[in-house]
């Protein structure tokens, strides 16, 4: 990471600084941020993102071959697949643990982590990374968080065609589960402000036919496209619900962002996957005899936030497994402690880089996101009562 910039931010620290970033993240918007937001960005060395944006585009040429798709031919578990399938995703999500390089523990090298094809907070980052930069004034306004030559505007823009695709933002929606009770509402909201596209509820959504409907402005209006953020887990988890519709009925309507491809790109696609950042993994029923199970952490397929994990997986809950193929066991890695605090602790973090795959286009690295822990694992819900911590975002040098 570029230390010289660390020590200048961390100097400059001051509490009130913090709470001027809590107040525009929290009270700004139509919903508050409901995940804890870190008292600091990182920032990245020309070096490092160069390699982290290598790594990703690494693992997408993957994702793009022959024999990647037969893999994720076997992703979709029966009954939930979804007709009309686009031929690639809209979204792609890459997570790495930014690590110490075994062969020099000077450097930070990425090591993947997980990956999914569904969206991340795309609306969120652009509005945190504009609140940071307002209170805390120590973040020189030419470090910026997007890749590919992107500015502002032109990530705007790119964020726009593919979720609107050609249609206005009246004639698609966000969907998800109850989004006003969701963690990441914020980016719902981020998002109507940005894109004019209203959050909806899947339970609030009205079939007549092949087209869908929903209420705005005291009147019905038809769905031509769905930014769906609705995790599949969370729906079979939630009986309670009362569709009007399924997923796997022949609609008419456009997806940004088939949910086809949340299980195709996802934890199962780990085991395939073979690059200088990859770590090994395997279904859970497929691992080699002479692998040591302690160095691996044992993961459900398609949870999120951390849901399931288990890091300290032994032979007996393996066999307690009801579909171990419904499991993967990755590989451990060690996350480098590299993000010196003003409180003399220190803080590691992930990357994930948020891809961007337009209709028509070709996949672009855009934005990303980092979450900072200081305790056995990343997400905000095992980080509590902890400072330098939780969600924010990487900073790179500008160019030459």
């Amino acid at each position: 990471m570029y230390s010289p910039l660390r020590r200048q931010f961390n100097e400059a620290f001051d509490p009130a600084g913090y709470a001027a970033l809590l107040h525009l993240v929290n009270e700004t918007e139509r919903w508050p941020t409901d995940f804890r937001i870190s008292e600091t960005p990182i920032f990245l060395t020309r070096e490092f993102a160069a390699e982290v944006s290598r790594a990703g585009h690494e693992i997408l040429a993957q994702l793009r071959t022959p024999e990647f798709y037969r893999h994720a031919r076997t992703a979709i578990p029966a009954g939930l697949e979804v007709p009309n399938e686009t031929p690639h995703p809209l979204f792609i999500q890459v997570d790495f643990a930014i690590c110490e390089d075994p062969a020099d523990p000077a450097r930070l090298t990425p090591r993947l982590i997980e990956l999914q094809g569904f969206p991340s907070l795309y609306a969120f980052q652009p509005f945190v990374m504009r609140s940071m930069c307002k209170a805390f004034p120590a973040i020189p306004p030419d470090w910026k968080p997007l890749f590919s030559g992107l500015d502002e505007a032109a990530y705007d823009a790119l964020l726009r065609r593919a979720v609107l695709g050609s249609h206005a933002p009246e004639d698609v929606i966000l969907m998800e589960i109850e989004p006003e009770r969701q963690k990441t509402r914020i980016d719902f909201a981020c998002t109507e402000r940005l894109l004019g596209v209203l959050p909806v509820s899947v339970s609030d959504i009205r079939r007549s036919r092949r087209q869908l409907f929903y209420r705005r402005d005291g009147r019905d209006v038809p769905i031509r496209r769905i930014y769906n953020r609705l995790i599949f887990d969370e729906l079979l988890r939630r009986p309670d619900l009362k569709l009007n519709f399924r997923l796997q009925d022949d609609l008419d309507v456009e997806w940004a962002g088939h949910p086809n491809w949340y299980f195709r790109i996802s934890k199962h696609s780990l085991p395939f996957l073979r690059t200088d950042h990859t770590s090994a993994a395997f279904f859970a029923d497929e691992l080699p005899a002479d692998e040591p199970l302690s160095d691996y952490v044992l993961k459900p397929l398609y949870s999120f936030a951390g849901l399931g994990v288990d890091i300290e997986p032994t032979a007996q809950k393996l066999a307690a497994l009801e579909d171990p193929h419904a499991w993967i066991l990755q590989q451990k890695v060690r996350y480098a402690e590299f993000v010196p605090t003003v409180d003399g602790n220190r803080s590691k973090a992930e990357i994930r880089l948020m891809f961007i795959w337009p209709d028509g286009g070709e996949p672009v690295l855009a934005n990303n996101l980092v979450r900072m822990s200081q305790g056995k694992m990343m997400g905000v819900d095992f980080n509590r009562e902890k400072t330098w911590v939780g969600s924010s975002i990487a900073l790179l040098p500008p160019l030459v």
